[in-house]
């Protein structure tokens, strides 16, 4: 068994007894009780955005409660001392809570719209946005001592990566907006759900953009990992 196995197990333990599991469902279950009380076209225009929702929400906040969780279990500074590597650390949680964010929104848009919605965007789009998002609450999390220190300056990094949705609903059509990443997953929302179409261009920015900001995020997450936590460690 490698490491990487071993760390998404216990990842797997830990998102159970701190709820987050329990949390993901519960996301669910609010947005179906939004959605399906809507009528049929309403309820189809509504999805994307409540995609990029759900992406917000897991990304962004699940992982940096975990990430406060190890800091005070006291454990998060004792993963420097393991064998294991920090991209085994990041993957194990990434991998599980992207899984998380894919199965509660394939289990919504399937509920909410049967299975008339284009599967391959969607997918692409929920695993983009939320591999960002995670990594942007992970980064941002680090610096700081506790969930209340960091809530209000994470709410800074959240809004400027939901700001595409100015641009999706028409109330900002700027065009800066495509430079933040999060505008490609949600325009594979739409293409998912037949609300806009793509040019070749647009097409490829909505996959290739996001893939090279998470690159550059996961770079990111090391050098600060090693700022704020293998530095103060060895202090």
């Amino acid at each position: 068994m490698t490491r990487l196995t071993s760390a998404v197990r216990l990842e797997l333990t830990l998102q159970m007894r701190q709820r987050f599991l329990h949390a993901a469902i519960f996301s669910g279950l609010i947005w179906l009780a939004v959605l399906l009380p809507m009528p049929d076209g309403l309820r189809r225009a509504t999805e994307p955005y409540m995609l990029m929702g759900d992406t917000s929400i897991i990304g962004f906040f699940f992982v940096a409660g975990t990430v406060f969780f190890e800091k005070q279990e006291r454990t998060l500074g004792a993963v420097i001392s393991t064998p294991l590597r920090f991209w085994e650390y990041l993957a194990a949680k990434l991998i599980l809570l992207v899984a998380i964010s894919l199965f509660v929104a394939l289990v919504v848009a399937t509920i909410g719209e049967g299975v008339s919605y284009r599967a391959v965007p969607l997918v692409l789009g929920v695993v983009l946005g939320t591999l960002m998002m995670l990594l942007v609450g992970f980064i941002t999390s680090l610096p700081f001592g506790s969930v209340s220190d960091w809530f209000l300056a994470g709410t800074i990094p959240l809004a400027v990566m939901t700001l595409p949705v100015l641009h999706y609903s028409g109330v900002w059509p700027n065009p800066l907006l495509y430079l933040i990443p999060s505008q490609g997953p949600l325009l594979l929302f739409g293409v998912a759900f037949d609300q806009v179409t793509l040019n070749p261009w647009q097409s490829a920015y909505a996959v290739s953009y996001p893939v090279v900001c998470v690159v550059a995020l996961c770079w990111t997450a090391k050098a600060v990992f090693g700022r704020f936590v293998i530095a103060r460690a060895g202090a």
